[in-house]
């Protein structure tokens, strides 16, 4: 089994950390391939970074496709091009969102996730209730720029501790899910603090990919995810018409 982890950023070291952290939680058997975009935004950090990262991700799932990956996570708590990734893709595509919130439903009936930034709190709250998880998660934001977690004395570590701290005494949270991808390689570490489960979505969309995977499941193209029309697209977007 092939999993394509793509990183729908610019930033190198972000991929690395995701696929430390699959390849730690992956099965035997399982290879993890991990690609970085080769255009758009360093971070994504709201939805114009997350509109501008699309044409990058969805060149990248098409490459991995090609080269016969059996599922991809896109390696970005927004679950940024989710939908156009699937529509694209005929193998099953996982988010970080919607996988690490799954997770934490099985493992407490209130969780917080914390983010970064105070306007990826406000889209992974929009995420929350999409995936019907509004009564049970609260959303945090930690005021950590997403490239801050790549430079340690940062700050960033300590920011998200005590965010953490807020969640458990506030919140009454019994898990914490870590919202952001750059996250990844902190959730053990955390865990140990504080003697709660801690999710990662990398390694939550990691496990659930091989779980489809081993099932035999596939992206239905029936409807909203039907591969997309044959049309021509015109200037810069003329590569990616189906």
């Amino acid at each position: 089994m092939r999993i394509l982890i793509v990183n729908p950023n610019t930033t190198a070291s972000m991929t690395e950390k995701a696929a430390i952290a699959a390849r730690a939680v992956a099965a035997p058997g399982t290879e993890i391939l991990a690609r970085t975009s080769t255009m758009g935004p360093a971070s994504i950090e709201g939805y114009y970074d997350g509109a501008m990262a699309l044409p990058g991700l969805l060149q990248a799932i098409r490459a991995g496709e090609a080269e016969g990956c059996d599922a991809v996570v896109i390696a970005c708590f927004d679950d940024t091009g989710l939908d156009a990734a699937r529509a694209l893709a005929s193998v099953p595509v996982l988010g970080l969102c919607g996988s690490a919130l799954m997770t934490a439903g099985f493992l407490a009936q209130r969780f917080s996730v914390v983010t970064t930034l105070e306007r990826s709190r406000v889209l992974i709250d929009n995420l929350a209730r999409h995936y019907g998880m509004a009564g049970r998660a609260r959303v945090r934001a930690a005021d950590i720029p997403v490239l801050d977690l790549e430079h340690p004395g940062s700050g960033a570590l300590e920011r998200l501790q005590a965010e953490i701290e807020r969640a458990l005494d506030e919140d009454g949270a019994e898990a914490i899910v870590l919202g952001c991808a750059g996250m990844a390689d902190l959730a053990a570490r955390l865990q140990g603090q504080y003697g709660v489960p801690v999710i990662d979505g990398v390694s939550a969309a990691v496990k659930q990919a091989e779980a489809l995977v081993a099932q035999g499941l596939k992206t239905s193209k029936r409807s909203a995810y039907a591969a997309p029309l044959a049309k021509s697209y015109l200037g810069a977007m003329a590569a990616f018409s189906p």
